[in-house]
């Protein structure tokens, strides 16, 4: 019995907080888990950038509708689904996920939420400490193998408590950092790994 765990931005879909720094022009909502591997640290970062420029959750929301998946998602996740359960492990906000379900056919997505008040983002209330690993040592404790798939930092505790981890598309400082990940860099070379793992667990 074999799950999936997928990150969401940068393998499914492309990087919300880039896109909304394109949109409004503030370069300052560039920085990512690529860049910053402290978590609390790159959102309360967000935060005060947030207050500085009064940008609300609507104009965030905004953005996101005008997202999509990543050139070929759909069709690796269809793939995927096909051999295995499939459960995405992400840290972004259930406010800012959930209208990006809808383009990959709603799979389960563990994540985190916002603390709103009058459309203005005011704290983030992380569902689980390192919750992408915690997900993984429970699907484990319930007997369940796992191959793992992202590309940031804040993957490379999930990538390894799961049985095999795999990188995509990571940046050259994850590679350098985490030389232990297979690196993939398009769908068709995932698919591979994937069928790699499978075989190895």
């Amino acid at each position: 019995m074999k799950l999936a765990c997928l990150d969401l931005e940068g393998v499914l879909v492309p990087e919300i907080w880039i896109n909304v720094a394109e949109r409004t022009g503030i370069d300052d909502l560039r920085l990512t888990t690529r860049d910053i591997p402290d978590y609390d640290e790159l959102m309360r970062h967000r935060l005060s950038v947030l207050d500085k420029h009064d940008l609300k959750l609507s104009d965030i929301q905004d953005v996101i509708n005008d997202m999509g998946p990543l050139e070929g998602a759909g069709e690796f996740l269809d793939w995927l689904r096909q051999r295995y359960q499939v459960v995405i492990l992400s840290d972004t906000f259930y406010e800012f996920g959930m209208p990006l379900m809808a383009h990959l056919g709603y799979p389960t997505l563990f994540c985190h939420k916002l603390a709103i008040r009058d459309d203005h983002i005011v704290d983030y209330r992380l569902r689980q400490n390192d919750q992408k690993r915690e997900a993984v040592k429970s699907f484990h404790a319930l007997n369940f193998k796992v191959i793992a798939a992202g590309d940031s930092y804040n993957d490379t505790s999930m990538l390894g408590e799961a049985d095999a981890g795999i990188l995509f598309c990571p940046p050259q400082n994850v590679i350098d950092e985490f030389p232990q990940f297979p690196v993939t860099t398009n769908y068709a070379e995932l698919r591979e790994a994937f069928i790699h793992a499978d075989k190895s667990i």
